[in-house]
Order: C-alpha cells, then structure tokens, then sequence
C-alpha cells in the first residue's frame, strides 16, 4: 500500500463541496472489482473437501468452520428434556420473527428460540431501508431486473421474482403491524434511490428503519401465543428415520443444560456471519452473527451456494477506532453526500453497485489517495458537510442516528466530514431454498441472510429487508401446512456419525468445533460458562 495523507493533514486541507463533478472512468467495473474487492483475494479461498459441497469454492475461515466437529456427542444428550412443538424457528431477527407470527397465525404451535435476545439481530442494524416498486414510474419488473443485474447475473431467477412481487403487500403488512414510514405531505411515503437501481424505490424510516421493523415484529410477537426462548442458543439439529429434520438440540445458557426439541418443521433464521470478521474486516454486524445456520443446515446434507461471496458495504465508519466498522447508511449517499479521497477528489460515482464503490475505495487508500489515521486505519472522506451545505438541515431531519454517532465519535458531521472504509456486512450466499424457503432436507427451513440465491454476488440496498419479510412469512405458512402431514420423527443425531467419518477419512481436524455460537473474542469456553453474557468461571 502506497503511503497515504495523514488524516491531520487531510482534513487542513479539506473544505466542504457545493459543487464537484465526476472524474473520467479509468479502470472497468470487472477489472476494478477483481484487483481490489475482498472476494478476489486467492489467498483466502479454498476448496471444500466434505459435505454435500464437496469439492466448491469457499472462504478459508468459512470452511474450517463448515468442517467443524459437533459440539455435542450423545452422552450430553442423556437425560436431556423432550418438548414437542409443531414449528421449531431458530433465531430472533426480522425473519425468524415473520416466520414465527405467520405460522402462529396459521394454527401451529411455535417455539422461538433465540441465542440472544430477541430483536438482537442484523435487523435491527439496517438503517437505509427496505425496497418496494410502489412509485408510478416503477415496476416489479425493473427491481427484478436491478436485482439481477446487481447480483451479476448469479441470481435464483424464480426467487427474485417471488421476492420483488411481494414487495407491495410486504409494506401494506408491516404498516398493519404498526410500522411507520416517512411521508411527503400528501401523505405518501417517501421514496429514494439505491445504488445500482433505476428508480426511487426505498420505503424508509428515517435512517433507523431496521429497528423500526424490529420494534413492531418484537411486539407483535410478545402479543401473540408464540413461546419466546431467549439466551437459547441451537447447537445441533436432529434427524429422523428418514433422513429429514425433526428437531434441534437447544442450549439453555440460564439453566445450564441442554433441551431437545421435537418438530414438524425447523425454520433457520440465524442471520449473516459479520462477526467472523473475514479477511480482517471490521464488521457492521451484531454481537452474534457468528454463521450458525449454515453450519447447521451444511451437516444435515443441505447445499449451500456462492460460499466465496460477501458484502463489504463501502461506508463503515473508520476514525475513532472504538467505533470501526459501525454502519453509515447508504442512504446518505441517496440524497447526494459525495465521497472524496485525501485529496479533496470524487473518484467513483456514489450510486454505483455496493461492490463497485467499496472497490473504488480500496483502489484510492492502496494506491496512497487515502487518508490515514494515527491508529493506523485508513480511508476516505464521506462529503456530509457539503451535503448539509446543499441541502440544509437535512442530516439533522433524515439521518438523526448519524448524528447520534458523530456524537460518540466526538464529530460533528454537519461541520466535519467522517473518514468511511468497507466494513463487512452481509453474506450474499447461503443455504439453497425454493420459493418457501424449503431446503433438500424434508422439514427443514431457511429464510432471511442464512439463505442463498436472492443476491447473487451482490446485493443491492434494501432488499435484505424485503428478504426476511418475504421469505419469513413465505416459509412460517409453508411450514405450518406441514403440521397436518406430519407426526413428530424420530430423534437423532447419526448424521454426526457419518460427520465425523467424513471429516477423519479426509484428514480434517476434530478439535474445532462448531457453531461457533460467539466470537473468539467473546472468551467463552463452554457452554455452562455463559450466564446472561456474563463468565461464571476464570479462563
């Protein structure tokens, strides 16, 4: 990397922009993407040598975790409590909440069992928006092919179209449930443009929609008769006679013990897999998006796809380091907030693709156009001053929790900019899905980041919050049609048995285990260590 302007310097020499054209274009999106996004790096990918992938492209630190032994063997499980339920859902965000509410609804009896608590998801971290051809000059015909263009081609096409034609009835429902929406005088909801979509098509809430969603999906179910497991990690899932999926194993961190659930259907919705912190990248996402699902649905014999493809969302916040990687919504950039290299330049248009702009400004602090701080991190300016000198008060009206982050960051983004990098945000692939959400494995669900096929290789703006409304409503209906067809199987873990077989004949190590459940850094041992987030023993 090539030595780049000191941010003390950077920032002498920084004035706000009234007004700024683009640069010409000097290196082609393909070129730009594979010598600069995290994706290409070759180092970093390897080749899967067991499970139903065997033998795909896959992130290193990803695959060690997919060939990762059990956590469990079936002397843990001895003596362990049984509960029955017709739909089991596994995880607490936006889509395992809209699976749970629409099968309540549909006459199954539904547990949730979440490792945090519930809420604490990637939902709630979403603050840009939610896509939906609402407007007259748009269609569901354009966000489809937006959405196939962004994802580059790679998309399930049967489920981009199932998803962009929800995306009307998604908003009418969640403004049923009570959600609100900014509005224009008339009383229509406002709209704005994401990067790489051809029209103004984001419904949001100030820049706090996620948490919006989240605050009425909560109540919503704390108001139904849906059974909320919260601090209840899944460690294993459990199969039948038949080679389907007829439970989990749950781990109570309160009670210090292990339960078995028996289920008609499991719905996996545990969310992305930020807190790996692939190549090195700080991450946007919360505390326990540590992969769970797909490690999950991998050993059951579900195929999972574009297993070497993630989101580094362009502006992570970089400068104070405390707060690295922390989200600055896209939507900044929506209403014109310009990205400028140390040298006071733009150098990509801030519309472009995700994946196009977090390239772009890799390429300018590699190539010594960034700016660095004396922490050691790096990157460019984000433009708000000349944004509020545009348009005034406009963060304070729009983006009140960017403002709220400039605080803890002792900035004032009105008066100063605030120096961004690509943070790691979202997991493009995932476990393989038809248009409910059902995998190969009989009784098995995914809905929401832990699925695949939607994005392709890169996802556009909003749609990540289509996503788990679409597909968790779709898969908590199709899974409470399977209460009237099935009976509660057979539990058993022998799918571990051929695991570990597989995982010995191919020379991989039984010492990492597996989900990881928290990050490294979180310093838990064992599952009895955990007590509300809190140790109970000394290292």
């Amino acid at each position: 990397m090539n030595s780049n302007i000191s941010y003390r310097e950077a920032l002498e020499k920084y004035t706000p922009k009234k007004e700024s054209s683009l640069p010409p274009t000097t290196t082609a999106k393909g070129a730009l993407l594979e010598e600069f996004h995290p994706d290409y790096i070759t180092e970093c990918r390897t080749t899967l040598k067991s499970g139903v992938n065997r033998g795909d492209s896959c992130h290193t630190q990803l695959a060690e975790l997919l060939q990762s032994d059990s956590r469990i063997n079936e002397a843990n499980l001895a003596g362990a409590e049984t509960i029955e339920t017709d739909v089991l859902v596994i995880g607490g965000g936006g889509a395992g909440c809209a699976a749970a509410l629409i099968a309540q609804q549909n006459g199954a009896r539904v547990i949730l069992a979440t490792k945090l608590r519930l809420g604490d998801s990637n939902t709630v971290m979403a603050e840009g928006g939610i896509q939906a051809s609402l407007n007259r000059e748009d269609t569901p015909q354009l966000h489809y092919d937006d959405t196939i263009s962004a994802g580059h081609n790679r998309s399930d096409p049967k489920l981009v179209s199932k998803l962009v034609l929800d995306g009307p009835d998604v908003i009418r429902w969640l403004i049923q449930q009570g959600m609100q929406f900014d509005l224009d005088e008339f009383g229509d909801i406002l709209t704005r443009r994401a990067g790489g979509s051809s029209a103004d098509r984001i419904c949001f809430y100030r820049d706090y929609t996620g948490l919006e969603m989240m605050r009425i999906l909560r109540e919503s179910v704390h108001n139904s008769n849906i059974e909320v497991w919260d601090y209840s990690p899944t460690v294993e899932l459990l199969g039948d006679e038949q080679g389907g999926c007829s439970g989990a194993v749950i781990s109570s961190l309160q009670q210090k013990r292990y339960i078995q659930v028996s289920a008609k259907s499991v719905i996996i919705a545990t969310g992305g897999i930020g807190r790996m912190h692939l190549n090195g990248f700080p991450t946007s996402n919360h505390f326990g998006a540590t992969g769970d699902g797909l490690v999950l649905a991998y050993r059951m014999g579900v195929k999972l796809r574009d297993l070497d493809s993630f989101q580094y969302h362009p502006t992570g916040l970089s400068h104070p380091n405390h707060l690295t990687g922390s989200l600055i919504t896209e939507g900044v950039r929506s209403c014109g907030t310009w990205l400028l290299n140390g040298n006071g330049e733009r150098f990509i248009d801030e519309l472009s693709a995700r994946d196009v702009v977090a390239a772009a400004v890799i390429k300018e602090c590699r190539e010594g156009r960034g700016i660095t701080t004396e922490d050691g991190n790096v990157g460019v300016w984000l433009d708000t001053p000349g944004l509020e000198l545009r348009s005034p008060g406009i963060l304070a009206e729009r983006f009140p929790k960017l403002i709220s982050l400039g605080k803890k960051a002792a900035i004032d983004p009105t008066k100063e900019p605030l120096l961004i990098y690509p943070t790691l945000h979202y997991q493009n692939g995932g476990a393989v899905i038809d248009v409910d959400g059902r995998t190969e494995v009989d009784g098995l669900f995914c809905c929401g980041e832990v699925s695949g096929g939607i994005h392709g290789k890169n996802r556009l703006m909003g749609n990540a919050l289509l996503e788990i409304i679409s597909f968790g409503r779709r898969a908590g209906l199709a899974a409470a049609e399977r209460k009237k067809l099935r009976h509660n199987g057979q539990l058993s873990i022998e799918h571990l048995n051929q695991l570990r077989r597989e995982l010995s004949e191919e020379n991989l190590s039984l010492e990492k285990q597996g989900p990881l459940l928290f990050p490294d850094y979180a310093k838990f041992d064992l599952d009895s260590d955990y007590s509300k987030l809190r140790r109970t023993q000394k290292i």
